[in-house]
């Protein structure tokens, strides 16, 4: 099996969290402002909430702060898909023991997928026993 290569292990976000890095990952680096402005279109979010998560964020290292004037500017550490696998590691291990057939079967009985993703998984099956990345 092919070795991954190494990446941080941070702190698992919390769903909070995750919001904001969802805004981030979509936006790009954006403010205080830009992410409260996005936050606010779904539910109520104070300001000075989104601003504390976001200093909470920095100090956990899940994003980097760097200043533009006055402003902070605010990018995640990890990509989506970084976040997503170690949030799935962790779920895989934890919950399920390590058996990836479990998580998979669970998941697709939670919700059904559509038949592009069922393509999807199918290449990425196909992939797999092929032995190609």
């Amino acid at each position: 099996m092919a070795r991954r290569s190494p990446r941080p292990k941070l702190p698992r976000p919390t769903d909070a969290e995750l919001a904001i890095l969802r805004v981030l990952w979509q936006r790009g680096p954006s403010t205080v402002r830009d992410v409260h402005t996005e936050l606010s279109r779904a539910q109520s979010v104070g300001y000075t909430t989104v601003l504390k998560l976001l200093q909470i964020m920095t100090t956990k290292g899940l994003v980097r702060r760097e200043e533009a004037g006055r402003q902070h500017v605010y990018q995640p550490t990890l990509s989506e898909d970084q976040t997503q696998r170690q949030v799935v590691e962790h779920v895989l291990d934890r919950v399920f023991g390590g058996a990836a057939h479990k998580l998979v079967l669970q998941a697709l009985s939670a919700r059904p997928a559509a038949p592009e993703e069922l393509a999807e998984i199918r290449r990425l099956l196909n992939d797999l026993e092929q032995g190609t990345p």
